[in-house]
């Protein structure tokens, strides 16, 4: 079975992967939880450096600490399932993190504020207002109704012709609050009709072209 693991590490860190060398922090791990839980799901494996190579874990402590992450820094508590593995001499944690059906999961930080975070290729970012305002629609008991006005005729026709656009441009080229901005790009991502993504440091929206999870 440890070809398992090794098959795992050299696929590289990805949108369902992370490697830890060691744990010291269970706030720090508490975001990468979160993100997982409220992605798509994912492993971590601890005892592995970010180039690959298997440094192994010192002590149990690292389960523990992934433990006090799970359910004293993440809200709500994190379901997770770890294995060790003996990779030439070396031990490593696998911990493995289901999609959750209870998002958004928030983390604790270290001035005790409360964030939710999503997982994007290698990186835990950040969830915008715009994400948690889709979660919280799609956790009500009743649909979106949808308007087709004169902004989202514009949106739409803009996105036709335009690989994607920023909250903020299309605040700007619209004259509209960014509220009200928002309310657009969430009935419409709820619809499937577009899609948001994350491009170098800011999210963009995109026309979904049917391939909306």
């Amino acid at each position: 079975m440890s070809n398992y693991i090794k098959h795992l590490i050299e696929t590289g860190e990805n949108q369902q992967l992370d490697f830890k060398f060691e744990i010291n922090d269970s706030k720090k791990i508490a975001r990468t939880l979160v993100a997982f839980a409220n992605t798509d799901g994912g492993t971590i494996l601890i005892g592995v450096k970010d180039n690959g190579r298997i440094a192994g874990i010192r002590t149990d402590e690292e389960y523990y600490m992934i433990e006090a992450a799970a359910q004293l820094y993440c809200k709500p508590t994190v379901e997770f399932q770890a294995k060790q593995w003996e990779i030439d001499k070396r031990i490593l944690l696998e911990v493995n993190v289901p999609k959750s059906s209870q998002i958004p999961h928030l983390a604790k930080t270290n001035d005790n504020k409360w964030l939710a975070y999503i997982r994007k290729n290698d990186e835990n970012i950040l969830a915008n207002s715009v994400i948690l305002k889709v979660w919280s629609r799609k956790n009500r008991q009743y649909g979106t109704f949808l308007s087709y006005r004169e902004n989202e005729k514009w949106l739409l026709e803009y996105l036709s012709d335009h690989s994607h656009i920023s909250i903020s441009s299309f605040c700007r080229q619209t004259g509209l609050s960014k509220y009200k901005a928002e309310i657009i790009l969430v009935n419409l991502i709820i619809m499937g009709v577009i899609k948001m993504d994350y491009v170098e440091t800011n999210y963009v929206y995109k026309l979904a072209q049917g391939d909306m999870k």
